[in-house]
């Protein structure tokens, strides 16, 4: 079979969009509280053949500009903040093979916790959940979470290099064919293939036995998003479905060639992991149409929106200078959280110390930027060269309403995908693993290479 996109649906269990102006724009649902509100993206994505809808989360709403909250809730700037693991299994409810992707922290949950919540999203889905792996991003989590401040960002992943060995080695410790359910006999699982992990590691403790048997895909898949060189490594090490975003295709190819050879590099085979970059599409039934969206769609933004998210990205407080005033060598370095942002702007900038105002126009944070905009034909042209050119695997598809966008990009820009043989026509199994063509992991994968331990 030829070669073809994975396409993800990218959430937020939050008032607005990734867009922050998303819940200004007209079309847009008023009612992003409900469970009704969610099952209906879900069953968009599913009707058009998304592989996966996936959750992004933070543990703080963004206060980190003036260090208050004021205008996070005044402007509606992503101040609402639910639970994704409780909203993506009310997508599960009424959907059959869409993946179930959601993020959760390692720098503030505890690995049993998160392998527990995971697994059992896997056992309820019938086998449709990921997992997300972040380091999470400022000070406003860290006080949330019990913490007087956020780790240094290295540390951070040092940390979760051992996290996930806990988790997977949780996952690992029921041994396939362990359930038994023998009424007569009163026997319900094999002890003998029930193991304790008894981990005892530089940042982490946790004995089990573990409490959730392995689901029909083994285990959940991992996503990862890191974007520095540290968070490359680790993306390289453990993620399957790894998210980018690059702005072009250079920098694509550039990124998509990086991370697959620090999967060399662990190990692992570069083909039993895909990598998305996420895109902003704006598409009607003609590109005159879809031009006039982004007409409306450009007057929403504001400001503060953009300060609001580049501080709590980069957990720095981008209203204690003024806009023009450049920013000192030390406070750049002082920046924490996504650093692929400041790194973008310095080398988009040309400038060694960019102002505040360069971080707003060259970062893209609380606008919509680079957005694809145009017909079916347009769309999936610059779609085909990022894919075909090895910029990426495939997508993961923002939204700049909802749920009008993805109802857009799925009447649009899929069947013509589809026609041109770049987009799967139907699902091709159950599990998110069968869907994304990856092997069931046998238990202990993660720790030998991989084309050695899949079943």
């Amino acid at each position: 079979m030829n070669r073809q996109m994975v396409l993800v649906g990218f959430l937020q269990a939050q008032n607005c969009t990734n867009l922050p102006s998303s819940w200004r724009h007209p079309d847009s649902r008023d009612d992003s509280m409900s469970a009704d509100y969610y099952q209906e993206i879900g069953r968009i994505l599913e009707a058009g053949k998304f592989h996966m809808a996936f959750f992004d989360d933070r543990l703080a709403m963004p206060d980190r500009y003036g260090n208050d909250h004021a205008h996070t809730v005044e402007y509606g700037i992503r101040c609402v903040k639910m639970d994704p693991l409780i909203v993506l299994t009310t997508m599960g409810m009424v959907t059959e093979k869409l993946g179930l992707g959601a993020t959760c922290s390692t720098t503030y949950y505890e690995p049993f916790d998160v392998a527990r919540r995971f697994a059992t999203l896997d056992l309820m889905s019938g086998g449709r959940a990921g997992w997300n792996v972040v380091t999470s991003l400022n000070d406003g989590e860290a006080l949330n979470m019990g913490r007087d401040s956020h780790p240094e960002h290295d540390s951070r992943y040092d940390k979760a290099d051992e996290f996930m060995q806990v988790v997977l080695g949780h996952w690992d410790t029921w041994e396939d064919g362990a359930l038994i359910m023998d009424k007569k006999t009163g026997r319900f699982a094999d002890p003998t293939k029930v193991k304790r992990l008894d981990h005892k590691g530089a940042a982490f403790k946790s004995r089990g036995p573990f409490t959730v048997p392995r689901s029909q895909q083994g285990h959940p898949v991992i996503i990862q998003a890191g974007a520095s060189g540290r968070g490359q490594r680790f993306a390289g090490r453990w993620g399957e479905v790894i998210f980018t975003a690059a702005r072009n295709l250079q920098g694509a190819k550039d990124g998509y060639a990086s991370v697959r050879n620090e999967a060399a590099k662990a190990g692992r085979d570069p083909d039993e992991m895909f990598l998305c970059n996420l895109t902003t599409p704006v598409c009607g039934a003609t590109k005159a149409e879809a031009e006039d969206r982004m007409a409306l769609i450009n007057k929403l933004p504001l400001q503060i929106d953009a300060l609001s998210l580049l501080a709590e990205a980069l957990n720095y407080d981008f209203a204690s200078k003024d806009l023009d005033e450049p920013l000192t060598t030390d406070e750049l370095k002082s920046m924490q959280g996504i650093l692929g942002i400041r790194d973008g702007v310095l080398k988009n900038s040309g400038k060694s110390n960019p102002s505040a105002r360069d971080f707003v126009t060259f970062s893209g944070r609380g606008q919509v930027q680079d957005a694809m905009v145009g017909g079916p034909k347009e769309i999936a042209d610059k779609l085909e060269e990022m894919f075909v050119e090895r910029g990426c695997d495939g997508f993961v598809i923002a939204a700049t309403y909802v749920p009008g966008s993805y109802a857009d990009f799925v009447q649009h820009v899929v069947p013509e995908l589809q026609r041109r043989g770049l987009f799967q026509k139907d699902y091709r199994g159950k599990t998110l693993r069968e869907n994304l063509g990856l092997k069931r992991p046998a238990a202990g994968a993660w720790k030998v290479l991989p084309r050695d331990a899949a079943e």
